[in-house]
């Protein structure tokens, strides 16, 4: 079965009691953070004992005497099938695989998310409502209430990389609420500085200098990611606003050098436009959940879409 990553971050409660565990995706320090909450969890249950291994193939269980729950961490899928699995389903313990999305272990990801007895957990770059969430869960558990504009700061600026966003999240929630400042929480955290949000405030330029900003800027999957998640910020703005007034009441006050140019963009919508930018976002989402290998391609296809939506 498949398991949403955020049941094991928030879910104090959540329950893991499966034989097999498959963490893989593409954003790595959230799925080493996965495979350390399923460990903890078993944790504290009972003693535990986790063991590396490299291949499940020619695994062989060793017994001693005061056996402790066991844990097998394997570091890739080689070996994994469904021929070797069933044949561990005896041995004590569990085992958990951690490998990165690849073309060889598709197979791999089907079996586990359809066998009982098996955990799926796919690993990207969390979109905006899963931070919103994650951030939402640190302010709870702390009690602290900070004002709107230093929120979406936070959510639009934190570090796209899961531990860089809580390592921020914990050095600023040490800051007293009167300490809550811009100023104080940039000193603090690590900022997501890479600018990738710049090739979409170049929208209104011609179309060979978008391509050559884009190749500039996005280089992987992951600047694909943070580029979709900030594009899909501002055209929600347009989407959910019913005039300007509205519309400009939403823009965060830090994007203040923006705000002539998301004002200018907003104009040139209307309700037939705002449906296909609709379409879109589910479209590009869709197509780079599918083919992350493809991903620099549908990228540079949505802003030039979204340019094309716009002028149109």
């Amino acid at each position: 079965m498949k398991i949403n990553p955020l049941n094991f971050l928030l879910d104090k409660d959540f329950d893991v009691d499966k034989k097999f565990y498959f963490i893989s995706g593409n954003e790595t320090t959230l799925m080493e953070k996965i495979k350390l909450v399923i460990i903890a969890k078993y944790q504290e249950k009972e003693m535990v004992s986790v063991t590396n291994i490299d291949t499940i193939k020619d695994f062989v269980d060793e017994v001693g005497l005061f056996e402790s729950f066991k844990i097998f961490l394997g570091n890739s899928c080689k070996g994994v099938d469904e021929k070797n699995l069933n044949k561990l389903k005896n041995v004590g313990g569990i085992f958990i695989f951690v490998e990165e999305n690849s073309q060889k272990n598709k197979v791999v990801k089907s079996f586990f998310n359809k066998d009982r007895d098996s955990c799926l957990i796919d690993c990207y770059t969390f979109e905006k409502d899963a931070r919103i969430k994650i951030l939402n869960n640190f302010l709870s558990q702390s009690k602290l209430n900070i004002s709107q504009d230093i929120y979406w700061f936070l959510i639009d600026k934190l570090d796209s990389k899961y531990i860089f966003f809580e390592n921020g999240l914990k050095k600023i929630l040490e800051l007293s609420e009167k300490d809550f400042t811009f100023k104080n929480i940039i000193k603090l955290i690590t900022v997501d500085d890479s600018d990738k949000q710049s090739v979409f405030f170049n929208l209104l330029k011609k179309n060979s200098e978008i391509i050559d900003i884009y190749r500039n800027k996005i280089v992987d999957y992951s600047d694909v990611n943070q580029l979709y998640y900030y594009s899909k910020f501002f055209c929600q703005l347009i989407i959910e606003s019913n005039n300007e007034i509205e519309y400009q009441k939403k823009i965060p006050l830090y994007m203040f050098k923006q705000k002539n140019f998301l004002i200018d963009v907003y104009r040139k919508y209307n309700s037939k436009k705002k449906k296909l930018l609709i379409r879109l976002l589910s479209t590009t989402e869709k197509a780079l959940r599918k083919e992350s290998g493809l991903s620099l391609i549908a990228g540079l296809r949505f802003i030039l879409s979204i340019k094309k939506i716009t002028v149109s």
